[in-house]
């Protein structure tokens, strides 16, 4: 398969070019030329095919032959060595647990795949590829524990200090190894445009090897497909008109789940809720994309005021305005009123949710309000324990620790504090 960079002025990439560049030279986000449906009988015997089968027919065409058959299979069976479990709270609403991995949020699969195609690619080099990610709390546990040994690769986590949670920041400071984390001074959307920065300063980029593990990695962002064909397994003989509300901050998962859509899973809409960071609520609204920064909320991974993977939507729909719209609905949310939904979620069906599940829910609420005769997921995108602080305040309940979250509690933290990116620029020349 071959990718495009959606800036358009990029040569065409291979899928080992795409995965280890991250960014296209223009600063594009890659794309895959072609997107080829799967046979209807796939999805008609979904029920009967493990995950790994589902996984591989899924995401072969955009890999093989790249990373041959045998491989590719092998790097799919180690991804998914956990469960992706399907609540029903009542009959119009259920939730898909994508935190059963080991940092306990949906970004495990797309950091743990990632970090084994860049593992068979770099095997015989001997040059090492830094891979450079931005954090707005869980994509940086997930790439630390991913790449954690991976030989030839080291990482380097940027993330906003004081502005994640006190566990996500024990997922990725504790380490140690071929992993170090920097602490900057700002939000999220500072750290993201440094790592951007980073790709494109030539004197970086000619003397060491820059890839990125966020989702606008295409090895991080398609594995995110998974999920979504997941839950259709399990759902697809109870319901007919299955929706998903998607906790959206970058805009990576999503955009999957329109892939997986493109690819032939009967899926009715998807639902993007946001929090106080509603650029895309605001544009569907009134047509006007306009990017601004970043408010800091109690749903923290979704604090993106300029969500990366939003062109990748726009190229799925060929830019058309109407297409989207008949696809999409947003809702935006303040943190009241997701305090009162994990509280109502609590009570009335005995469920803890985090701050991301809980803004789910209730775009999944808001979007059943006219559309009754719809059955909506709304994604369980982290473990309640990453955010114990605001969810015990909540429900007024102890929530017990997973295994997961007890290993990192009472190690030692260690992050290198920067201000602005020349001093992430002499980090990256001094470790090289």
């Amino acid at each position: 398969m071959n990718y495009y960079s959606l800036n358009k002025k990029a040569p065409i990439a291979s899928f080992k070019e795409a995965v280890v560049k991250g960014l296209a030279p223009d600063r594009g986000l890659y794309f895959p030329k072609s997107i080829t449906p799967l046979p209807k009988d796939f999805f008609e015997n979904l029920e009967h095919l493990s995950n790994a089968e589902i996984a591989y027919e899924t995401i072969k065409q955009f890999i093989l032959p790249e990373i041959p058959e045998a491989e590719l299979k092998k790097i799919v069976e180690e991804t998914l060595s956990f469960e992706f479990p399907i609540v029903q709270l009542n009959e119009k609403i259920s939730t898909l647990e994508l935190f059963h991995g080991p940092t306990m949020a949906f970004k495990d699969v797309g950091a743990r795949f990632m970090a084994r195609c860049l593992g068979y690619f770099n095997k015989n080099n001997s040059q090492e590829i830094t891979v450079l990610v931005a954090t707005s709390g869980d994509t940086g546990g997930a790439v630390a524990n991913g790449f954690l040994g991976v030989k030839g690769v080291n990482v380097v986590i940027l993330y906003p200090s004081g502005k994640v949670s006190d566990i996500q920041e024990k997922q990725l400071t504790t380490l140690g190894q071929n992993i170090t984390a920097l602490e900057v001074d700002g939000v999220f959307d500072d750290c993201q445009d440094m790592v951007k920065r980073a790709f494109l300063d030539e004197e970086l980029t000619s003397k060491m090897q820059l890839t990125s593990a966020n989702s606008i990695n295409v090895a991080r962002w398609l594995p995110q497909m998974f999920y979504f064909m997941f839950a259709y397994k399990q759902l697809k003989k109870k319901f007919k008109n299955i929706v998903f509300s998607v906790p959206s901050g970058n805009f990576g998962n999503i955009c999957a789940g329109m892939m997986a859509q493109q690819l032939g899973l009967p899926i009715k809409h998807f639902v993007a809720s946001n929090n106080k960071n509603n650029v895309v609520t605001e544009y569907l609204k009134t047509k006007n994309y306009n990017p601004k920064p970043s408010v800091q909320t109690i749903s923290n991974a979704m604090d993106v005021g300029n969500p990366s993977n939003f062109v990748r939507i726009q190229e799925i729909y060929k830019n058309d305005f109407g297409l989207l719209q008949n696809n999409l609905s947003s809702y935006s949310f303040s943190d009241a009123e997701t305090k009162k939904a994990m509280l109502e979620i609590y009570k009335d069906f005995n469920y803890v949710a985090d701050p991301h599940g809980a803004v789910g829910y209730l775009g999944a609420k808001a979007f059943l309000k006219t559309n009754p005769e719809h059955h909506c997921v709304f994604l369980e995108t982290a473990h309640p324990t990453k955010f114990l602080d605001v969810v015990e305040e909540v429900i007024q309940s102890k929530v017990e620790l997973p295994e997961q979250i007890q290993s990192v509690m009472n190690k030692q933290k260690t992050s290198i504090k920067i201000k602005d990116y020349s001093e992430l620029k002499t980090f990256l020349k001094s470790n090289h």
